[in-house]
């Protein structure tokens, strides 16, 4: 393949075909106008009239000739056809006159202003795909940008090589200029310092930038001195590239293929292109590594307040048989005091009764040591922890740059005054250091009784404050990437102004006026059919002020578990080797995995690596025990295929693919239409020392994270990402909504309990979805009204908030900027909404966002407790999602389900390659459960309104064990396997 050359024959294919149409771009492409049908009808015969219709539409999209297109699908034919009355079937007469196409598509170059390609377009549109290059050097989708560009000017597509030298002369410019821009700062001993990196003679066979790359999992004092020697490394290194000049995604691309590259790989390239990798690799390394160090503070902090709890409890069960003695004391002397009185005896006499006067002195004594405060707080029981965490804080202080908003400030006069303490040797708390930032549960530990400061409360109060202000954003971590100052996550104003001018991506009006018109009009709506329909509304008991709602009862036809397994009965046996290899050849999912720095798809035997690699992580295996299982694969060509093909854009795109498929298959619309779609977690144990690893006493002993899981109401699950286990899954939804790369319109999502929060509501209302979690504890839930509760009298008892719609109006602006910052990928949701949610950001933004969010939950809930439909829709989206779950964990049945790494990137390669297992299993069965049907149809037995009770999801038929062979070869093209008639 010629340089110049920077697609497959199977890409170039893909640009100009039209079998994967969307029913959107049918209708935008190939519908056509009153004015389109009069120049048509001009022309006389029907297959001149059609074949004309055609060229024009042809050309808008995909914008080349009717002589360049291989085919045209029949549905496409139709469709025009129908438009202009004529006979599809007329169309073959037409594709054989040559002469006629030619005159016709010079009659539309005429009429509507179309013309042929030159030299002077190729410079134009050169140039302007040098500005995509410098954000985005993807061929892909440089070439779809090219061909955009041509198909907005009305230039008829030349060939599709022509267009790919034109993306390789781009792509090439914008690299000479990205890479001049990198290392343009770079003195000679720069340059040195960036060759020392990846010299294996400098560090025992060991390099630099290897060790650099060695990010400890664990948190301690001793990781967190780790990550800091390994982060001065670099910032004592001083490259000062001008990053600004770069488009952040360039540079993250540049990066991420820096980061693949062992230290020895460096040597073959140009030193310009050597030193641009590296440098850009250096910055983000840098970037992780302030991260990661903040991390284990956070961590650290978090063991600190355990430890405490611990240490009470084990107090409290040491001394119980000691306290229980000393209330059954007293309980005796209350007793003998309440008789003396009653009595009229002396309280002295009737003590001694009970308990000698020197045990009572006695037992009073022990009880002083048994005690605990009346708060029953522990901090006075973590004063033990403070020489342990000085063990790094020193150096985290000198070593981090922190910066505040004005609340947060005495917070850092503080710390300044600890790191000054820290050099000079000095203890004592200077008169005048800052106390403002000292919560109260801490004032009686940090000031004694005389009023003096207690150095060692003073500075874990000070760095425990560091941690929850960090969280919520009131302070930012300069040269962090998951810590920087808050409007460095949004859009500029600037932007944002111009995004309202030309119509923004959010779902509401940018008008508060007309925003909360409509808002308060459906609940209000809503809140009146249900006060005067009360008596009809058995959910909700007036007298009681309680909602309840009856468990719902099954309604999947019993005769369905026995259809199901009769289906499943008629599908062939396939080990899951094979069941890839179909998949792949139907769906082309392989393509997907493109080399991250050529660009180029899986070709030959890379097919079969890339299926034992896939297979290898998402049955959690691993590399080393597929290589033994696969006689013609190696370890070595596996984890280069990991390494470089393997990554998470790739990952995305052939998950994609395979919903996409599945999305289509018309076995699939029995089950749901893609609109949507519900989120569950699966916890997994992890299995080493790891920094994202946490217990949780839900789910017994040991650490684990979380696979967050998509599932569509067809089935496919369509994003998933690793999150903390003892996180709560709201943060994370909208991530899953927004960042799939599937063709899934979703508009209603279902959750469980713990996935919603009111700021979950608000912002997934503002971004156009309809937020639906199963609410468990509906008898609690508050609901909220705009206008005053008196105007429902029947209702008023469980109306028990009013939005503050005042907060509302005056932080609209920014709650919509926020959102659209959201939506243009700016910031995630999870990050976001991680910060509004925290311990100290009590800023108005989050409680505009939350006021916004009660109104959509009380609508929500209006809903969900008048409407059954709507709970079993819930019920059934999220059962979906659990059966996915059930699949998932009979896949991923290595190393005993552990995650065996430490890195959350790691981990999340593995939970997406079990995602494309999943999904690769779902198509095959829909494939071969559609066969089944047909096999019914034809001896009529199918019961066709059972089909939607049905799952693709069942695997006793698949063979997951044994010696994996890869044949593209065991069957012949476009067949299938023989049913299973037996």
């Amino acid at each position: 393949m010629s340089v110049k050359e920077l697609l497959t024959q199977e890409q170039r294919k893909e640009i100009l075909n039209l079998n994967n149409l969307s029913e959107f771009e049918v209708t935008s492409y190939y519908s056509l106008s009153d004015y389109d049908i009069d120049v048509i009808n001009r022309h006389r015969r029907d297959h001149n009239r059609l074949g004309f219709a055609l060229q024009l539409c042809i050309l808008r999209n995909p914008g080349c000739s009717l002589i360049n297109m291989l085919e045209i699908p029949e549905n496409l034919i139709k469709y025009v056809a129908n438009q202009i009355n004529v006979d599809p079937e007329v169309y073959s007469s037409y594709a054989q006159r040559d002469t006629t196409r030619r005159e016709h598509l010079e009659e539309i170059r005429q009429v509507y202003g179309y013309r042929n390609f030159n030299n002077s377009d190729y410079r134009t549109i050169s140039n302007v795909l040098l500005k995509s290059a410098l954000e985005n050097g993807n061929s892909m989708y440089l070439v779809r940008t090219a061909i955009d560009l041509l198909r907005k000017e009305k230039i008829i597509l030349p060939a599709i090589p022509t267009i790919e030298r034109m993306v390789w002369l781009a792509r090439t410019r914008a690299e000479k200029k990205i890479y001049a821009i990198l290392t343009s700062n770079l003195s000679e001993r720069h340059k040195r310092e960036l060759e020392k990196l990846i010299d294996l003679t400098v560090n025992n066979n060991k390099t630099q930038l290897a060790w650099l790359r060695e990010i400890p999992g664990q948190s301690s004092p001793d990781s967190f001195l780790k990550v800091i020697k390994r982060l001065k490394y670099i910032k004592e290194m001083n490259i000062a590239a001008n990053t600004a000049l770069i488009h952040p995604n360039r540079l993250l691309q540049l990066a991420r293929i820096g980061a693949r590259y062992e230290p020895h790989s460096f040597r073959r390239f140009n030193e310009d292109k050597r030193y641009a990798l590296l440098v850009s690799h250096l910055i983000t390394l840098s970037q992780d590594l302030t991260d990661h160090a903040i991390e284990i503070h956070d961590r650290q902090m978090m063991v600190l307040q355990a430890k405490g709890r611990k240490t009470q409890e084990e107090m409290q069960k040491q001394n119980g048989k000691s306290v229980n003695e000393k209330v059954v004391h007293y309980a005796d002397i209350g007793t003998a005091l309440i008789k003396a009185k009653e009595e009229g005896i002396d309280p002295y006499v009737a003590l001694e009764q009970v308990m000698p006067w020197d045990k009572i002195v006695e037992s009073i004594e022990e009880a002083k040591l048994l005690s605990r405060p009346m708060d029953y707080d522990y901090l006075d029981l973590i004063k033990t922890r403070y020489n342990y965490l000085r063990k790094y804080t020193p150096n985290l202080l000198d070593s981090l740059v922190f910066k505040s908003t004005k609340s947060a400030e005495p917070l850092l006069k503080a710390l300044d005054t600890i790191r000054e303490l820290n050099d000079s040797g000095k203890r004592k708390i200077p008169d005048g250091s800052p106390l403002s930032f000292v919560p109260k549960r801490w004032q009686k530990h940090v000031f004694d009784d005389e009023g003096n400061i207690n150095r060692q409360y003073y500075e874990m109060a000070a760095l425990t404050e560091l941690k929850n202000y960090i969280r919520s954003g009131d302070v930012w971590v300069e040269g962090s990437r998951l810590h920087k100052y808050f409007e460095e996550y949004l859009v500029s104003k600037d932007d944002w102004g111009k995004a309202k001018n030309k119509g923004t991506n959010i779902a509401v009006n940018v008008s508060f006026e007309q925003y909360i018109q409509e808002r308060c009009e459906t609940l209000n709506t809503k809140l009146q059919w249900i006060s005067k329909n009360i008596d009809k509304v058995e959910s909700i008991n007036i007298e009681k002020q309680k909602i309840h709602i009856e468990r719902l009862q099954a309604d999947t036809p019993e005769e369905a578990r026995n259809f199901s397994l009769s289906l499943y009965n008629m599908l062939p046996r396939v080990k899951l080797t094979d069941l890839l290899m179909e998949v792949a050849e139907w769906t082309g999912f392989e393509e997907s995995f493109v080399h991250a720095s050529s660009n180029q798809p899986p070709k030959g035997e890379e097919k079969s690596i890339v299926m034992a690699s896939l297979m290898a992580m998402g049955t959690n295996i691993g590399l080393t025990k597929m290589a033994e299982a696969t006689p013609d694969i190696s370890y070595r060509q596996m984890a280069n295929v990991m390494q470089w093909r393997l990554h998470e854009d790739a990952m995305t795109r052939a998950q994609a693919t395979l919903v996409n498929y599945q999305h289509r298959l018309s076995l699939a619309t029995y089950w749901g239409d893609g609109t949507t779609s519900s989120s569950d977690g699966m916890r997994v144990p992890v299995g080493v020392s790891s920094l994202h690893a946490d217990a949780n006493p839900h789910y017994g002993t040991g650490k684990g994270t979380t696979i967050y899981r998509f599932t569509s109401d067809q089935f496919s699950s369509f994003y998933a990402k690793v999150i903390n286990t003892n996180a709560r899954d709201a943060v994370h939804v909208i991530d899953g909504l927004l960042h799939h790369e599937s063709d899934l319109s979703i508009e209603e999502h279902y959750t469980d309990t713990a996935g919603y929060t009111d700021q979950v509501f608000g912002l997934s209302h503002l971004l156009g979805f309809r937020f639906a979690p199963r609410l468990r504890d509906i008898s609690d839930a508050k609901l909220y009204t705009i206008s005053s509760p008196t105007d429902f009298p029947n209702i008023k008892g469980i109306l028990r908030g009013k939005i503050n719609t005042n907060v509302i109006k005056e932080n609209f602006d920014d709650v919509l900027r926020l959102a659209h910052s959201i939506r243009e990928g700016r910031v995630s949701g999870s990050l976001i909404m991680g910060k509004l949610g925290s311990y100290a950001r009590q800023n108005k933004i989050a409680t505009a966002l939350r006021e916004i969010g009660r109104i959509e939950k009380t609508i929500f809930s209006l809903d969900y407790i008048t409407n059954e439909t709507l709970r079993r829709r819930i019920h059934r989206g999220l059962n979906k999602g659990e059966a996915m779950n059930g699949l998932a964990r009979a896949l991923f049945f290595g190393k005993r389900g552990e995650f065996r790494e430490r890195g959350i990137q790691d981990q999340l390669q593995r939970a997406s390659a079990l995602n494309i297992l999943i999904n690769a299993i779902s198509v095959w069965n829909t494939v071969y459960l559609s066969e089944v049907t047909k096999e019914f149809k034809k001896n009529n037995v199918l019961r066709e309104e059972l089909l939607p009770h049905i799952s693709p999801l069942g695997w006793e038929h698949i063979n997951f064990l044994g010696e994996y062979k890869f044949d593209s070869n065991r069957l012949p093209a476009n067949s299938l396997r023989p049913l299973n008639k037996n």
